[in-house]
């Protein structure tokens, strides 16, 4: 098991690196640009977007080993730590200053992991044993789910868009780490048992298509509205799947009750950490540039503004 944590400590780091260095990217592109092999073509010769995704590619390939060495509902949880990666580092390459309140919640957010996993002390289950049916409803259950977060993302714009967007790609992130254990748990067959394996695919098509996703959601708006949900809904994805459809034991009775408080310890600090002031720039967001907030060069009014969500309380409206 502590070969299992390793891995997925490292492979949160990784994705909070490959966060910041996309974004960082990401943000010398005209904001209205659309998803395009054009735009790509353009962010491909960008060294911080390149490193961004070679870090993410590391830490899919650590996420593996872990899924590899330990169930789902160990390895998806550990990866909320990414949230808190992605703030230290954040506050590195954009030169954000981090406050107590911050530092309190990353700290926070840390004992929640623990308190969830302590009390989880997930064990037993496997991929092998899961009927062919069940693969297919859980399958179209988490995908439909995610393309009706996707549809209500794109009536809107800027920070709530970001945020729908977020969940939708932490969701099918989560979504690929049960294909990845799907692929794990073929490798007793060696090679043959992974090339005959239907997960080995999956994963191949459902790679780029989180990409793609994941880049549109950068794209949308500041990682302080898109990176809570895209953090938290991984391992809830995970967890259910682990749970209800690979067997994985959990414990039950008064644990529950202390699941509930280290999940809850960790959504309180998730929505500090979103609402901490050294992340608010007039975008809402973590940078800066040439060392001057964009809040000194820019209204809250002003439509040139990408990720401005407005005044405190103001609600963003569909698309007309």
């Amino acid at each position: 098991m502590a070969a299992t944590v390793v891995f997925a400590v490292l492979a949160a780091l990784c994705n909070a690196l490959g966060s910041v260095l996309q974004r960082s990217g990401a943000r010398h592109q005209p904001v209205d640009d659309s998803m395009s092999v054009r735009l790509l073509w353009r962010l491909a010769h960008d060294p911080a977007w390149l490193g961004g995704i070679v870090s993410m590619l590391g830490g899919f390939a650590f996420q593996v080993a872990a899924l590899s060495t330990g169930p789902i509902s160990l390895v998806q949880p550990i990866l909320v730590a990414e949230l808190g990666f992605t703030l230290l580092l954040a506050a590195l390459v954009f030169g954000a200053r981090l406050h107590a309140r911050e530092r309190t919640a990353v700290a926070g957010m840390i004992a929640g992991i623990v308190i969830l996993l302590v009390s989880l002390d997930p064990g037993g289950g496997s991929t092998r044993g899961v009927s062919g049916p069940t693969w297919v409803v859980g399958c179209v259950v988490t995908l439909a789910v995610i393309g009706g977060l996707v549809f209500v993302a794109n009536r809107y714009r800027y920070a709530h868009r970001a945020a729908y967007l977020g969940i939708a790609s932490g969701a099918f992130f989560g979504f690929l780490a049960v294909l990845v254990a799907g692929v794990t748990g073929a490798f007793p067959g060696g090679l043959t048992g992974v090339l005959a394996a239907w997960q080995t695919y999956a994963v191949i098509a459902a790679g780029p298509t989180g990409f793609l996703l994941l880049q549109l959601t950068l794209r949308a708006g500041s990682l302080v509205a898109s990176q809570p949900g895209l953090t938290l809904a991984n391992p809830v994805v995970g967890i259910a799947w682990g749970v209800a459809v690979f067997g994985e034991n959990v414990r039950g009775g008064g644990w529950v009750v202390a699941q509930l408080a280290g999940f809850a310890l960790v959504g309180a600090c998730t929505v500090l950490l979103a609402r901490a002031p050294s992340l608010h720039g007039a975008a809402g967001a973590y940078e800066e540039t040439d060392g001057i907030a964009r809040a000194s060069t820019s209204g809250p009014d002003s439509p040139t503004d990408p990720d401005e969500p407005g005044e405190p309380g103001e609600r963003s409206q569909p698309n007309q």
